[in-house]
């Protein structure tokens, strides 16, 4: 019964999926004529078609399950042409395995085929010609190639899905990217602001992080679309060379090698995580194993720098060289010997001294003096007294997070958790008590602080802040691999069918997510057509960049507004949009370096009226004759809209208070701009001030 179980299964899944795809595909051709109901020609013979095809699919997956014997001699001629093809079968492997990312996200046909299940289908389809051309001998596909093929194509998808925004569009793609860019900018590039060259410009970032995205503003002349191409492999290649530096071992099979930095990659873009955390992690890896000498200042001084792009993260260095060193040990007689106590102890003490005193001895060598409080000491402040309010529920399904926290968490890495614990049950990895603690009290530590931070208001969109969590289950991974895992991937056919199952699961669920993003956003000009096809009323429902005449119109106006301020000498305050400046779209302005959204939107979500006092007085002042903002709204709103907390928090300490003293002169709805001025006569803001 059980042998018949799993097949029923996944052909009662293919068959789900074929029905909801040609469902999706019916509404997609409706509406399109009257040649045939409300079919038009074209789209009614594309329905037909796309239903014989799932038919046919879901009738030869029951064949190949159950009627095998009726279609053998078919697959022995397909088997016969793939084998006669030889090398030159590669020919259609490339294009079939990019044709879904140009698809969706490089042709107007990603906006109308966006359903998921068309999409699932799409990756069936090619994973399972992928895997056939795979193979070889006389076996149709093998369940190493099917996962080879998953494996390479949810990375594919987690790869192309940050080049989406890769545009020369001037003007903010969310929230906080164009601002984000000037904050990369002000580390290299901050010559390019009017601003006096001994002020300091307060970038609410750390250094690593505006290190790594600002790099490119060594170089003059960087355009807005090569930052945006540069941000795009920032959030790639970390994730890569840590794959890579932890997989090092298995470095002579480049072939594994290169598989397990794409499972790392896929895995961790779950987070996402920031790149310095990734790269501090990279560098442990390295170290790993590494002569002591040479060892121990190296990880003091990784522990160091990690601690200055985010003093959340100061022990995560030196507990993951610990855990490396002491579960990665060989065993003599189940125990662990002298050598290892000894490099587990002193590297994890110096991963710990450079993270909780590097500030204090870097000070000592530039003869400066640092406090006495310590990164630990913010951590214990933050985890048993925080000064900004815990939404518990966001742990749970809800408007901000759909899944919440903990779901989101487990889909995440159950799989794999699922395989480990499998490894261990099954005896093929028997780490000893001292190892198991090694890599348990990391793991319950991390989890534990990722919990507290994620659900700190202005978190919980994401798991980003389980960061230091997903990069230790890595490790144990790795570990796993380097004892015993190696031989379950390469021994995969006699593994327990739920086994395999899992494995699809842990390679897929990346990439799905990423195969649902994918769509283009440059597509403007066929809005008429898109929008018969995706049954939207408004063109703005289609999400697509404004046309370059939108764009270039909004600039003249915001050019002609501020050069209308410069000549009376006025202040014009960007609070948004601080990339026009980065790039030159608007120029000859003086810099206002304060109050820049971010920074006001932490201010918020902590309540800081010591902060705010001086932005009042400056807006009761009308220190500003223009202010370029986004659209400030009103509204308040409860735990049932996404970031509800946040936008009452804007709305409180930003929104009231900068419409009382200030008004829109205009408003460039397409870019999401408005520009404000002091308005005429004198107003009472008593009450809009909290």
């Amino acid at each position: 019964m059980k042998k018949n179980l799993y097949p029923f299964i996944l052909w009662l899944a293919v068959a789900y999926v074929a029905i909801r795809s040609v469902l999706a595909f019916q509404k997609i051709a409706w509406g399109t004529g009257v040649w045939y109901g409300e079919y038009s020609l074209k789209w009614g013979v594309l329905y037909f078609l796309f239903f014989i095809v799932c038919a046919f699919m879901v009738v030869a997956v029951w064949l190949l399950l159950w009627r095998r014997d009726n279609i053998n001699a078919l697959l022995e001629k397909l088997i016969a042409i793939r084998e006669r093809l030889g090398i030159a079968r590669w020919l259609f492997v490339v294009p079939i395995f990019f044709a879904p990312v140009w698809f969706f996200q490089y042709t107007p046909w990603g906006v109308v085929f966006s359903d998921v299940y068309i999409r699932l289908l799409t990756w069936v389809f090619v994973a399972a010609f992928l895997s056939f051309l795979a193979a070889s001998g006389n076996v149709v596909s093998g369940w190493k190639e099917f996962l080879i093929v998953i494996l390479l194509t949810s990375a594919e998808f987690v790869i192309a899905v940050p080049f989406m925004n890769v545009t020369d569009y001037p003007f903010s793609l969310g929230w906080s990217e164009g601002n984000r860019m000037w904050d990369y900018s002000i580390l290299f590039g901050r010559d390019l602001y009017d601003y006096p060259a001994d002020g300091e410009i307060f970038v609410l970032l750390d250094v690593g992080r505006q290190f790594v995205g600002g790099l490119p503003f060594i170089f003059p002349g960087i355009t807005i679309k090569m930052e945006r191409f540069w941000v795009a492999l920032t959030v790639i290649i970390p994730y890569l060379l840590l794959g890579l530096a932890a997989f090092r071992s298995v470095r002579p099979n480049v072939k594994a090698w290169l598989l397990g930095a794409a499972w790392v990659l896929i895995f961790l873009k779950q987070g996402p995580i920031h790149p310095p955390l990734i790269l501090s992690a990279a560098v442990v890896a390295l170290l790993w194993k590494r002569p002591l000498w040479l060892a121990i200042p190296l990880i003091a001084f990784t522990a160091y720098l990690t601690e200055e792009s985010r003093f959340t993260w100061v022990f995560a260095p030196g507990l993951w060289i610990a855990m490396l060193e002491m579960a990665g040990a060989s065993l003599l007689n189940g125990k662990l010997s002298r050598e290892t106590w000894v490099r587990t102890i002193s590297l994890g003490l110096a991963g710990f001294v450079g993270g909780q005193f590097g500030q204090q001895i870097a000070g000592l060598f530039a003869g400066t003096a640092i406090g006495a409080a310590t990164s630990v000491d913010q951590v214990v402040t933050m985890v048993s007294t925080p000064t900004e309010p815990l939404l518990w529920y966001r742990l749970l399904p809800n408007a901000t997070y759909g899944v919440g926290i903990i779901v989101g968490l487990l889909i995440a890495t159950l799989p794999l958790i699922a395989l480990l614990i499998y490894l261990i049950v099954s005896k093929k990895w028997q780490p000893n008590p001292w190892q198991k603690l090694s890599m348990l009290g990391p793991l319950s530590a991390f989890l534990v602080v990722g919990f507290i931070v994620s659900t700190k208001i202005g978190g919980g969109g994401d798991l980003h802040n389980m960061d230091m969590f997903l990069i230790t289950l890595v490790f144990v991974t790795i570990l796993a691999w380097r004892d015993s895992g190696s031989g379950l991937f390469s021994d995969v056919n006699v593994l327990p069918t739920w086994v395999k199952i899992t494995f699809i699961l842990l390679f897929a669920l990346p990439g799905f997510h990423s195969l649902t993003e994918m769509r283009g956003f440059d597509f403007g000009e066929d809005a008429k057509w898109l929008m018969t096809l995706t049954d939207v009323t408004d063109e703005k429902f289609l999400a697509m960049y404004p046309s370059s005449e939108a764009a270039n119109h909004s600039l003249d106006v915001i050019r002609q507004e501020v050069e209308r301020v410069r000549s009376q000498n006025g202040d014009v305050l960007f609070l948004d949009q601080r990339q026009l400046l980065t790039f030159g779209y608007v120029s000859n302005v003086p810099l206002i370096p304060e109050y820049e959204k971010k920074i006001l939107m932490t201010q918020a979500l902590s309540s800081d009226h010591a902060y705010f006092e001086n932005f009042y007085t400056d807006l009761k002042n009308h220190r500003f004759e223009l202010i370029v903002s986004e659209p400030l709204r009103t509204p308040v709103k409860d735990s049932s809209f996404e970031f509800g907390e946040e936008n009452n928090a804007w709305v409180t300490w930003v929104s009231n208070p900068v419409l009382c003293y200030y008004e829109p002169i205009e408003i460039l709805k397409e870019v999401n701009v408005h520009l404000l001025v002091p308005k005429s006569e004198p107003v009472d803001c008593s009450a809009f001030l909290p």
